[in-house]
């Protein structure tokens, strides 16, 4: 099982980036998806997750500017991030888990580095 990660980069406050996970060994039908993220000398949270029927979950600090989607036929999530802050700045990886009420991940994707200047 792989999760590739990708999207990351170098924007401005107030910008847009789309991240994108593919995952292989056909997992992704059966899995809830997620994102987290990792700043410089803080642990590692969660931003959001989507089950496997498409029911979405936002941390506080990302609702109304990031938005989570899977593509069930490209084994794909992506997190469309809008609005971006400097404190978004952050490693963020992709995790799959299986079908349960928490988010419990089993598979993690290799990060990709989201940095926000200005």
């Amino acid at each position: 099982v792989q999760l590739q990660a990708s999207g990351g980069g170098l924007v401005q406050a107030g910008g847009s980036l789309s991240l994108s996970c593919t995952t292989s060994g056909n997992i992704f039908s059966t899995s809830n998806m997620g994102w987290y993220r990792q700043a410089p000398g803080k642990q590692r949270e969660l931003v959001a997750t989507i089950t496997v029927a498409g029911t979405t979950f936002l941390t506080d600090s990302v609702k109304g500017r990031f938005t989570i989607s899977r593509d069930n036929a490209k084994n794909t999530v992506y997190l469309q991030m809008n609005s971006l802050k400097r404190e978004d700045t952050a490693v963020y990886y992709c995790a799959a888990a299986l079908r349960r009420a928490t988010f419990e991940p089993i598979h993690w994707g290799q990060g990709t580095q989201v940095t926000v200047r200005g």
